[in-house]
């Protein structure tokens, strides 16, 4: 007597499908007993395309974590472009902090007529996430000044 391949229930060999579950059963059945489904181990990364990861990187303040998972990745490994975004993504990162962490104490010492230069960065360094955004998802790799020079450089290595 054949068994379900999905659930092990008992059923004919003649049937198309288990009475039991609804699952589709193969043409002839060895009646061997359950047989459960192999579990499928994939990668997760097998259905986040090349364009989509590189527009995840320049997510404001959280895309280091894309990045540093796209560098970290083997499957792009030999992706030049995507490796130039997740750098360029992780430098413009790094101009955040240096603005929140270090320039911003400094300014808030000073008397408070002085102008909030580090407010006019953080938009500056925001309007530039937004418009990496929008080039990554037009596959069009955008070379910033500086930034983008390093990014090109560690993306080569």
């Amino acid at each position: 007597m054949p068994f379900c391949t999905q659930c092990g229930h008992a059923g004919r060999a003649e049937d198309l499908f288990c009475q039991n579950c609804g699952a589709r059963q193969p043409a002839s059945t060895s009646g061997s007993g359950f047989r459960p489904a192999a579990p499928s181990f994939s990668d997760p990364l097998d259905r986040i395309t090349p364009r989509t990861a590189a527009i995840l990187c320049y997510i404001p303040t959280i895309g280091w974590i894309p990045s540093v998972i796209v560098l970290a990745a083997r499957r792009y490994k030999g992706n030049h472009i995507l490796r130039f975004h997740a750098f360029q993504g992780l430098y413009i990162f790094a101009c955040w902090l240096a603005v929140n962490w270090v320039l911003r104490p400094m300014i808030l010492a000073l008397p408070e007529h002085f102008i909030r230069v580090d407010h006019i960065l953080e938009a500056l360094l925001f309007g530039t996430w937004i418009f990496m955004m929008i080039k990554a998802s037009r596959d069009q790799p955008y070379v910033l000044p500086i930034i983008g020079e390093l990014a090109q450089r560690s993306a080569a290595e």
